[in-house]
């Protein structure tokens, strides 16, 4: 299995970042398609605005929103079919907006992901 990596979005693309995939469901403020160069805008396999809103990045939340999260993935297999597709094609690279980098829907995709192509 080839690298998935998280990257805030506002961060300067880099060639090594691989296939870059955008995993907000809405667009990053103050950013042009120039500016953010995301090979794929995948607004499905951001988490539902009533779990990303009740999750506010409350880092004492972080347990059960990677459950509630991964719940929502778990009903969307094309979402996740078509990112595993493109993990064994490139490095992906998921691109995010929030400010914390630790805890946010990339990082828990990222697991998620991981965890989905150990199967």
């Amino acid at each position: 299995m080839r690298d998935i990596r998280t990257k805030r979005v506002y961060e300067a693309p880099d060639p090594n970042d691989g296939f870059r995939v955008l995993v907000d469901r809405v667009w990053p403020r103050g950013m042009t398609k120039e500016q953010v160069q995301v090979d794929l805008w995948l607004k499905d396999a951001a988490p539902s605005t009533a779990l990303r809103k009740w999750f506010g990045h409350d880092r004492s939340r972080w347990e059960k929103f990677k459950h509630c999260y991964y719940s929502e993935l778990d009903a969307k297999p094309e979402v996740v079919a078509r990112l595993l597709e493109e993990v064994g094609r490139y490095r992906l690279t998921l691109l995010y907006s929030a400010r914390d980098s630790e805890y946010n829907q990339a990082v828990a995709l990222r697991e998620y992901l991981i965890m989905q192509s150990e199967k």
